[in-house]
């Protein structure tokens, strides 16, 4: 009995301690929940407080030490620096590198503050300061070590005292912002007037004949009127059948440039699969009638036809039935075109050139009357080279209308909106502003179309309309759109490639397809002012050997 009562006894006290046990041990789960956020909390602010201290904490060069043992028993100690990076260094907002680098920006805007104002020594005593601030800078970034407090302070102080003298100068940021912007204005008014300068300048490069031009047409001239026989070869040349054969191939160039117009023809005859039936009516004035016929007389173009004619001769081009030349003997439009001085200098000066209205510039649209006889015809101008044989260009077939030409919109460009005044209710009600554009320069007319459309009379209508300039300011080509509105063809692109007289960046691949390149622009190919890269085009039909051409040093 006593043994079992006391073995149960005492598996009631290990129940009891156990039980007390494992109540001491469990907490509460709030108290758990508590901790965790106090910890959590408190990594928390350890992080973001470490993290400030790293951002606003100077650069601190490092460094270790090592003992070195000598000879004699003793020790050096020697500290080893770590180099710094600078460009760390410049960046940070506490280091002596970023105040000197700051400094010294705003050390060199008072320089030139300075300097405008006639104020020297202080602008040498800033500069000096600043080459003081750059070497420091340079030592420090070869070094690698971070700028102490001793080295940068005197450079600091010296300028801080510099530029305290600057602003007391008046030399402040609201009298710079008034300098600034004087300078600005002056600067703006010197580049307009020198744009306008090299305008004229280039507008009477364009317009000059070349001295070495002239002297051709001297010596040709001279020629002309020494030899008799010339001028009976002229006259016997009128009489060939060969000016009104509507089965050989017919151009007519309208130019007083002897020179070009025999690159235009020897160019033409040269590229052509049989010059001797082609046939080229050439239309000058009367001062280089001479010389233009002697050239043609004198050179052999690989028998092909070279008709020179007057312009004098035409006594149907006079004031009664031309409004051109009704408007030309004004005083108004002579002195808007031939005065040294515009009475409205607005207009743009390309467009007060005389040749825009001269009248060998507008026979393009007498050529029904000059060749009464013919049934089509090329019209090439003087400043054009031809690359390709142009006798295909009769095949073509124009659908009833007056001219073949090649487009030039592209897009928004070129388009009649362009050339044309639409604001003019004359132009707004007749022509759609959006149709594209097109070029003269290498054009086939059929002159039976033409006729029959009275296009000359068109041309006539649309000059009185503008006799005060309000519907196009100057040229044959508005004149042209306008005469022949619906009455064109367009034609393949490679026929005529333009733009070699101003546009520099032209495909080369696009000028080798082209069968008429043109000089259109400023940069003719016989002025000094050329574009190099497509000069060698237009040379390689000069006739370099010619006796007069080399005497006159044209090249």
């Amino acid at each position: 009995m006593l043994r079992g009562t006391g073995h149960g006894g005492g598996d009631a006290r290990r129940r009891a301690l156990e039980h007390r046990r494992s109540a001491r041990r469990r907490l509460p789960g709030w108290i758990w929940w508590l901790l965790g956020i106090f910890l959590l909390v408190g990594l928390m602010l350890f992080v973001l407080h470490h993290n400030q201290k790293e951002q606003f904490r100077p650069p601190v060069v490092a460094y270790f030490m090592t003992v070195v043992p000598q000879d004699n028993g003793s020790e050096i100690e020697e500290v080893h620096h770590e180099k710094v990076n600078f460009t760390e260094e410049l960046l940070s907002s506490t280091s002596f590198a970023r105040q000197l680098a700051d400094q010294m920006t705003l050390a060199k805007a008072y320089v030139i503050l300075a300097k405008e104002h006639g104020n020297l020594q202080l602008a040498w005593e800033l500069s000096s300061q600043i080459r003081n601030c750059q070497r420091l800078l340079s030592e420090g970034a070869v070094s690698g070590q971070a700028i102490t407090q001793d080295e940068a302070h005197p450079i600091i102080s010296r300028l801080a005292r510099l530029i305290y003298k600057a602003q007391d100068a008046h030399y402040d940021i609201s009298t710079t912002i008034v300098t600034l912007k004087s300078h600005a204005l002056a600067l703006e008014e010197r580049a307009k007037a020198a744009i306008v300068q090299s305008a004229e300048f280039g507008q009477l490069a364009a317009e000059s004949f070349p001295k070495s031009l002239h002297c051709l047409t001297v010596k040709l001239t001279e020629e002309w009127l020494r030899n008799p026989k010339h001028r009976s070869h002229s006259e016997e040349q009128r009489n060939s059948t060969r000016l009104v054969d509507n089965n050989l191939y017919h151009f007519c160039i309208f130019s007083d440039n002897v020179l070009a117009t025999s690159v235009v023809v020897n160019s033409t005859v040269s590229n052509a699969n049989h010059p001797q039936q082609l046939v080229f009516h050439v239309v000058t004035d009367r001062i280089h009638f001479g010389a233009m016929s002697t050239w043609f007389l004198i050179n052999n173009f690989k028998g092909c036809t070279v008709e020179v004619r007057c312009i004098d001769e035409f006594s149907w081009l006079n004031a009664s039935s031309s409004p051109l030349v009704r408007q030309l003997s004004e005083v108004e439009t002579q002195g808007y075109y031939y005065s040294a001085g515009s009475k409205n200098p607005e207009r743009e000066i390309k467009f007060h050139n005389p040749k825009f209205v001269s009248l060998l510039n507008h026979l393009r649209f007498y050529i029904p009357q000059i060749l009464p006889n013919l049934e089509k015809v090329v019209f090439l101008d003087d400043d054009v080279v031809v690359q390709k044989d142009l006798t295909q260009l009769f095949s073509i077939e124009l659908h009833g209308n007056v001219i073949g030409a090649v487009e030039t919109c592209l897009e928004s460009f070129h388009r009649y909106h362009k050339y044309l005044n639409f604001s003019h209710p004359t132009i707004s009600s007749k022509i759609d502003p959006h149709t594209c554009g097109w070029a003269f320069g290498m054009n086939i007319f059929d002159l039976i179309a033409w006729r029959k459309a009275n296009a000359t009379s068109l041309y006539h209508y649309w000059q009185e309309q503008n006799s005060d300039l309000l519907l196009w300011r100057t040229g044959t080509l508005p004149a042209g759109l306008l005469t022949f509105y619906g009455l064109m063809e367009p034609l393949d692109r490679r026929w005529h490639v333009l733009g070699l007289g101003y546009d520099v960046d032209i495909d080369d691949r696009l000028i080798e397809s082209a069968a008429v390149v043109h000089y259109n622009g400023n940069m003719k190919p016989w002025l000094k002012l050329a574009i190099r890269r497509y000069k060698y085009i237009w040379e390689r039909y000069v006739n370099f050997s010619h006796l007069y051409v080399r005497e006159c040093m044209l090249y």
